[in-house]
């Protein structure tokens, strides 16, 4: 929203938070399991499954338009990879967007199936 005061136009600030403050939680629903994060008000989620053979398929991840060009998605596979180095699991990259980021960041590729 703007507004004109004495020939200075003023843009109301909108609080957005940062990429650096982001809090990735780990939920399970059962068969499968979700990471999840809300920011400015959005829920974005990247979900999983782990399967036999200490594999982790990664089917979805999902940021809102509102939150696209923020880095939300990246830091949630992120949070996927560091999980599954602890776990000792490899990942099986079934969602194209996790995918790309493993093929994008060398220092991902060694937890791929």
């Amino acid at each position: 929203m703007t507004s004109l005061v004495s020939g200075i136009t003023l843009m109301k600030a909108r609080t957005m938070t940062t990429d650096t403050d982001i809090i990735i939680k780990r939920e399970s629903l059962g068969s499968h399991e979700r990471y999840v994060t809300h920011v400015d008000g959005y829920e974005a989620v990247l979900t999983f499954t782990d399967i036999a053979g200490n594999k982790r398929v990664t089917d979805h991840t999902g940021v809102p338009r509102a939150l696209g060009g923020r880095g939300i998605g990246t830091r949630l596979v992120e949070r996927a990879v560091e999980d599954a180095r602890r776990d000792g699991k490899t990942i099986i990259p079934s969602c194209w967007f996790v995918r790309q980021q493993i093929e994008r960041n060398v220092d991902w590729q060694d937890v791929v199936s």
